[in-house]
């Protein structure tokens, strides 16, 4: 009996999956198929195949590189900044501090405010007439070209942060609720200080939700292009020349040899990147359980 309700059960929740499915495998799991196969193909009709050769090609292109080191550069500078700001900010809002949801609110704003109309507010700030050039020239400093200068990267970096603080906020604000009470009340009658208790307690049963935390955010900034690509168009300063960046000048050419490997290595980058971070997160983990 226990064994027929359990096999309807799944008959009924493959059903339901099977949409979903459907279009993972149509929509991404065959296009990437088809584009692995195309990077090693010296053209999509009618092709012969090459081997390595487009990846050789990839790895000597000068513009692919200087993507790759800008992308590499921008998440592990942005992405530590930005899971690090967001951890102090939950502990505070964490506290019973008076506007705390109100603080809230403003942090989860940029979550449902659309992209696209965010960015034009950024270029009114960061234009060469815009807000942040009148305001230094009002207090006597000269203005600066930002987006088209080393500015530009820093400025990535606050948008990236700006859009992201508030998800990281709600998951660490998460975690921490999960931790019980009676751990702290347990190490203040032991005489613990705030330091003692944040180190020894708050940061170790946050370290899932902190490696949750670390692997959307370094999946966020390879999405990073749409906002780069909205702030300063297809060809950005070259601080700024993501593989995002990359691959889309590469499809407007139709260049789609040098386009799929580029995201071949990516995905392979990530596919090694994830199950590592997994592995460390088990290895961290396993005396909570």
């Amino acid at each position: 009996m226990f064994r027929k309700v359990m096999r309807r059960h799944s008959f009924v929740a493959i059903w339901f999956l099977a949409p979903s499915a459907l279009g993972f495998l149509v929509f991404y799991l065959i296009p990437f198929g088809m584009g692995l196969y195309y990077s090693f193909m010296d053209r999509t009709t009618g092709g012969s195949f090459v081997g390595l050769t487009n990846y050789k090609e990839l790895l000597a292109s000068d513009s692919f590189l200087k993507a790759a080191r800008n992308t590499f550069l921008f998440t592990s500078v942005s992405v530590p900044a930005t899971i690090v700001l967001s951890l102090l900010l939950a502990l505070l809002l964490n506290q019973n501090i008076y506007i705390r949801n109100w603080l809230r609110t403003a942090y989860v704003l940029p979550l449902v405010v659309p992209v696209a109309s965010v960015v034009l507010i950024w270029q009114v700030l960061f234009d060469w007439n815009g807000a942040v050039n009148s305001w230094l020239h009002g207090v006597g400093l000269s203005r600066i070209d930002w987006m088209k200068s080393e500015w530009a990267r820093g400025v990535l970096s606050v948008v990236y942060a700006w859009k992201n603080i508030g998800y990281n906020i709600i998951l660490f604000l998460a975690g921490l609720q999960q931790i019980p009470k009676d751990y702290y009340e347990t190490a203040e009658l032991e005489g613990a200080g705030p330091v003692h208790k944040l180190t020894r307690i708050t940061l170790v049963y946050l370290i899932p939700t902190m490696f949750f935390v670390v692997l959307m955010g370094l999946i966020s900034s390879f999405r990073i292009f749409r906002e780069t690509y909205l702030i300063a168009g297809d060809y950005p300063h070259d601080s700024i020349y993501m593989l995002q960046h990359y691959m889309n000048n590469m499809f407007l050419s139709l260049d789609i040899q040098k386009l799929t490997s580029a995201a071949a290595l990516m995905v392979a980058c990530l596919l090694v990147l994830v199950p590592w971070m997994f592995a460390l997160e088990r290895r961290f983990t396993h005396f909570l359980d």
